[in-house]
């Protein structure tokens, strides 16, 4: 397991209550998966996640299984929300 660094950011900053926070993950899915249970008092947070684009180290990951996305000792992910405008 790696220890990984997760940012939140707009509608998933507000699901989660938080900015940021470290978790334990192989992958990315196992990051979405732990922050999920971490939280059980915001069950918003497992639908926003689930709509979110993801990055990896600054990279897309793309429509790529997020169980098909390793993650590597301090990786950085970021949680990027269907953004609306106008």
């Amino acid at each position: 397991m790696a220890n990984v660094t997760i940012r939140y950011w707009a509608a998933a900053k507000e699901a989660a209550g938080l900015t940021s926070e470290n978790v334990e993950a192989s992958t990315l899915a196992d990051v979405i998966e732990a922050v999920v249970a971490r939280h059980p008092d915001r069950p918003r947070l497992a639908t926003v996640l689930g709509s979110c684009a993801y990055l990896v180290n600054e990279q897309p990951v793309g429509k790529r299984d997020p169980a098909t996305v390793p993650l590597a000792d301090g990786a950085q992910v970021e949680a990027l929300p269907p953004f609306a405008g106008g």
